[in-house]
């Protein structure tokens, strides 16, 4: 069984992942009507890993015997002043993202639940990707600046991401 702490945390945690997933889709929404559909196109596949993030939390939770408990989602942004202000902000979020993580695996030492530790493991190595993609995409705007054609180049390089289901959930 886990603990009411470690439970709440990780309610927590699953509200946060929705909540990305959902400003991750506003993200996607806003573009595709700015005619931007690679960018549109990679914000929504991280719509998706966001809810999978979640899932892997509900799937953990139920589990470990705890209970899931779904909270409202808060409102989201729904517009950027451009590709590059929607990446700072997905870093500054991604940011936010691994100190939430911090936070439970503090938790989880703390109450010496070394099986929770071992699943945050792969949620710390996910957010150092996610920190490192998104300080990536916002050099490379910094650098593309108002180059018409090499954003042209990178909407179409975002395009061509796909969605690939995490390995925790491989399989299930």
């Amino acid at each position: 069984m886990i603990s009411s702490k470690l439970q709440d945390a990780i309610n927590a945690q699953i509200n946060a992942e929705f909540w990305s997933g959902y400003l991750y889709l506003a993200m996607s929404q806003y573009f595709e009507s700015e005619g931007h559909t690679g960018i549109a196109n990679w914000f929504k596949v991280q719509f998706k890993e966001e809810q999978a993030h979640a899932e892997i939390f509900i799937n953990y939770l139920n589990s470990r015997g705890g209970r899931v408990i779904l909270a409202p989602i808060a409102e989201v942004p729904t517009s950027w002043e451009s590709p590059l202000a929607a990446y700072e902000h997905t870093l500054a979020h991604e940011e936010k993202v691994t100190g939430l993580i911090n936070n439970i695996y503090a938790i989880a030492v703390e109450e010496k639940d070394y099986a929770t530790c071992n699943k945050l493991d792969w949620f710390v190595e996910e957010q150092v990707e996610e920190e490192e993609t998104a300080r990536e995409l916002v050099d490379k705007l910094k650098l593309i600046g108002n180059n018409g054609l090499a954003l042209y180049t990178l909407n179409k390089e975002l395009g061509a991401r796909t969605y690939n289901v995490p390995s925790p959930l491989a399989g299930k």
